[in-house]
């Protein structure tokens, strides 16, 4: 006997899901998406463990638990301390990536597009290190900064690409474009600047959780949970945004305002993940397209990109810090060498799908 239909605003809903109800509110949720978040969540708990008790000297998972949960231990220091604070930033900022690639990739339909290709995490940069360069170094500015450069990245950007509507193909060229131009700007910022302070912006450039404490998560938390009402619309909105023009004016979605607003959503995501630890490239372009392919969903889930890019960002720190210990590699090493080939792979199989070009 075949299962009623449930309406929904965008129509019928669709096979493998369920209607989650809220006060007013209703919701799709995803069977098989909602088992990968929770074996994504069990996978990233587990990583969180091992990161805290794994380093120069070994803490038994029993002494970090007494630290977590503030109870009297000899590792107070070195997990409290110097782990624990460190680790808070980058599943802060593992997560905004995360959750700002799904978005600008269901903006721009293509799996090329992320804040790090087009440009958005390049602007945060430039902004990061000209005020560097000026002398304004706060943990409480350089934030706000990043978002304000990450904000312009992605409005000249918009500009440049909106011809009667939203080309997935010209939006991620000229991304790339403005990421070369703000690149070179950066560079110039390096070498006419400070000497000493050219060498602490190349780490920062780097992508690095080396130092990072609760004065960098600190903001980060607070946009993340400021955000969440908006998340939860862009959960929705998501559905609307990845329908062409003339299916999306049929249903009566204001298509352009829609996508607006998931593309800004995601460059303050991107753009204050950036500015408490720097451009760990290619998070943002790998988390959604893995939590994509194991929900197998249609729309690519905001909280499966979150927990994959927290993980992403827990295990490369973790391996940055172990692999060639006492030597400490930026986590952004880390995470650009898995990137760049999966970036090569994806422009590869896009040129043989579509006979040459990227699409």
């Amino acid at each position: 006997m075949n299962r009623p239909a449930v309406t929904t605003r965008t129509g019928v809903r669709p096979a493998g899901h369920i209607v989650l109800r809220p006060g007013r509110s209703s919701f799709l949720v995803h069977r098989r998406a909602a088992l990968v978040a929770l074996l994504l969540a069990v996978l990233l708990l587990a990583a969180v463990v091992v990161y805290l008790c794994v380093g120069e000297s070994f803490v038994s998972p029993a002494e970090t638990v007494n630290v977590l949960l503030g109870r009297p231990s000899p590792d107070q220091f070195v997990v409290g301390t110097l782990r624990l604070p460190r680790l808070t930033v980058g599943l802060l900022a593992g997560a905004a990536f995360g959750v700002a690639g799904a978005l600008v990739q269901t903006v721009a339909r293509n799996p090329l597009a992320s804040p790090d290709i087009i440009g958005v995490t390049h602007g945060a940069g430039a902004a990061t290190v000209a005020a560097m360069s000026f002398g304004l170094v706060t943990h409480t500015v350089l934030p706000y900064l990043s978002i304000a450069g990450g904000l312009a990245a992605a409005l000249l950007v918009y500009v440049f690409a909106w011809r009667r509507g939203m080309h997935a193909s010209r939006f991620v060229l000229i991304g790339i474009g403005v990421s070369v131009a703000l690149g070179s700007v950066t560079q110039l910022l390096l070498t006419k600047g400070d000497f000493l302070v050219a060498q602490q912006a190349k780490v920062w450039l780097t992508g690095s959780l080396n130092s990072r404490g609760y004065d960098e998560a600190a903001p980060l938390a607070t946009v993340l949970l400021v955000a969440i009402p908006a998340m939860l619309w862009a959960a929705r909105a998501q559905r609307g945004a990845s329908l062409d023009d003339d299916t999306a004016t049929a249903l009566g979605i204001r298509l352009n305002r829609v996508r607006l607003g998931l593309t800004a959503l995601g460059v303050v995501l991107a753009s204050v993940a950036t500015g408490a630890c720097g451009p760990v490239d290619f998070v943002a372009l790998l988390a959604p397209q893995i939590a994509r392919r194991l929900t197998r969903t249609t729309q690519i889930p905001l909280l499966s990109s979150a927990l994959t890019g927290a993980l992403v960002v827990v295990v490369a720190d973790l391996l940055a810090r172990r692999l060639f210990s006492p030597v400490e590699l930026p986590v952004g090493v880390l995470t650009a060498v898995v990137g760049a080939p999966y970036l090569m792979w994806l422009i590869a199989r896009k040129r043989r799908r579509f006979g040459g070009g990227v699409s």
